[in-house]
Protein backbone atom coordinates (compact mmCIF):
# COMPACT_ATOMS: atom_id res chain seq x y z
CA UNK A 1 0.00 0.00 0.00
CA UNK A 2 2.74 2.37 1.47
CA UNK A 3 4.91 1.55 -2.07
CA UNK A 4 1.93 2.18 -4.58
CA UNK A 5 1.68 5.67 -2.71
CA UNK A 6 5.21 6.35 -3.13
CA UNK A 7 5.00 5.33 -6.85
CA UNK A 8 1.47 7.53 -7.41
CA UNK A 9 3.40 10.78 -5.70
CA UNK A 10 6.49 10.31 -7.50
CA UNK A 11 4.65 9.89 -10.78
CA UNK A 12 2.71 13.11 -10.03
CA UNK A 13 5.63 15.00 -9.02
CA UNK A 14 7.27 13.79 -12.48
CA UNK A 15 4.47 14.99 -14.49
CA UNK A 16 3.71 18.22 -12.64
CA UNK A 17 7.39 19.27 -13.12
CA UNK A 18 7.51 18.56 -17.14
CA UNK A 19 3.88 20.98 -16.61
CA UNK A 20 5.97 23.84 -14.98
CA UNK A 21 8.79 23.13 -17.57
CA UNK A 22 6.36 23.85 -20.19
CA UNK A 23 4.64 26.55 -18.60
CA UNK A 24 7.55 28.65 -17.68
CA UNK A 25 9.14 31.16 -20.08
CA UNK A 26 11.91 33.58 -19.57
CA UNK A 27 11.21 37.62 -21.02
CA UNK A 28 14.55 39.47 -21.40
CA UNK A 29 14.65 42.77 -19.87
CA UNK A 30 14.68 44.38 -23.58
CA UNK A 31 11.71 42.74 -24.23
CA UNK A 32 7.74 42.52 -23.55
CA UNK A 33 5.81 39.19 -24.02
CA UNK A 34 2.76 39.05 -25.27
CA UNK A 35 -0.02 36.62 -24.50
CA UNK A 36 -2.23 35.00 -27.16
CA UNK A 37 -5.25 32.41 -25.84
CA UNK A 38 -6.28 30.62 -28.56
CA UNK A 39 -5.43 33.12 -30.60
CA UNK A 40 -6.77 36.20 -29.01
CA UNK A 41 -4.50 38.85 -27.92
CA UNK A 42 -4.86 39.07 -23.72
CA UNK A 43 -5.03 42.38 -21.96
CA UNK A 44 -2.15 42.38 -19.80
CA UNK A 45 1.20 43.05 -21.53
CA UNK A 46 4.25 40.70 -19.25
CA UNK A 47 6.95 42.35 -18.78
CA UNK A 48 10.72 41.28 -17.63
CA UNK A 49 11.19 38.25 -15.51
CA UNK A 50 9.90 34.70 -15.38
CA UNK A 51 6.41 34.28 -16.65
CA UNK A 52 3.84 31.31 -16.90
CA UNK A 53 1.37 30.08 -19.64
CA UNK A 54 -0.73 27.40 -19.39
CA UNK A 55 0.75 25.07 -22.32
CA UNK A 56 -1.16 24.21 -25.10
CA UNK A 57 -3.34 27.03 -24.61
CA UNK A 58 -1.62 30.24 -24.30
CA UNK A 59 1.24 31.19 -26.85
CA UNK A 60 3.66 34.24 -25.59
CA UNK A 61 5.45 36.36 -28.36
CA UNK A 62 8.32 38.52 -27.23
CA UNK A 63 8.61 41.87 -28.75
CA UNK A 64 12.23 43.39 -28.90
CA UNK A 65 11.75 47.04 -27.44
CA UNK A 66 15.51 47.86 -28.29
CA UNK A 67 16.34 50.75 -30.34
CA UNK A 68 17.57 49.88 -34.14
CA UNK A 69 19.18 52.56 -35.85
CA UNK A 70 19.89 52.19 -39.55
CA UNK A 71 21.93 54.76 -42.14
CA UNK A 72 19.22 56.63 -44.54
CA UNK A 73 20.80 58.35 -47.59
CA UNK A 74 20.43 61.58 -48.27
CA UNK A 75 17.57 62.51 -50.84
CA UNK A 76 16.58 65.49 -53.24
CA UNK A 77 13.48 67.19 -53.32
CA UNK A 78 11.81 70.24 -54.98
CA UNK A 79 9.70 72.47 -52.77
CA UNK A 80 6.65 74.10 -53.90
CA UNK A 81 8.65 77.56 -54.87
CA UNK A 82 11.26 75.22 -56.79
CA UNK A 83 14.10 75.40 -54.64
CA UNK A 84 15.88 72.34 -54.51
CA UNK A 85 16.34 70.69 -50.97
CA UNK A 86 18.64 67.69 -49.63
CA UNK A 87 16.95 65.77 -46.91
Amino acid sequence: MVEELVAAGAALGAVGAVYVMAAARVVKQYERGVVLRLGKLQHAVRGPGLTLVVPFVDRLRKVNMQIVTMPVPAQDGITRDNVTVRV
